[in-house]
């Protein structure tokens, strides 16, 4: 069974940063992939980025390339989202995500974590 525990969302002015951890309770390997998701008021669910848990690959939304990167840490099954440079924009709840299958993303994976609201003032 995966379960996907998020911590880290909170509210930050403009420019500033945070950083997001999910830790998940189930199994991984090789060829696994976590990532984030973000959902804006009226807006649809999106891709933000993804590691492949075996060497560490990534991919990222062009949104956010170059302001945050992700993360992971195997022996703690956690993986992690620095966020820099934070715009109202990037206000969002925030979702973890998994998949056996890195090479999934940037679709919607399997499993999700419960959300942690983002929220960036101006």
């Amino acid at each position: 069974q995966v379960q996907l525990v998020e911590t880290g969302g909170g509210l930050v002015q403009a420019g500033g940063s945070l950083r997001l951890s999910c830790t998940n309770s189930g199994r991984t390997f090789g060829s696994y992939g976590m990532g984030w998701f973000r959902q804006a008021p009226g807006k649809e669910r999106e891709f933000v980025a993804a590691i492949m848990w075996s060497g560490g690959r990534t991919s990222y939304a062009d949104s956010v390339k170059d302001r945050f990167t992700i993360s992971r840490d195997i022996a703690k099954n956690t993986v992690y989202l620095q966020m820099n440079i934070l715009t109202p924009e990037d206000t969002a709840v925030y979702y973890c995500n998994a998949h056996p299958y890195y090479i999934n993303y940037p679709r919607e994976g399997l499993f999700w974590g419960q959300g942690t609201q983002v929220t960036v003032s101006s």
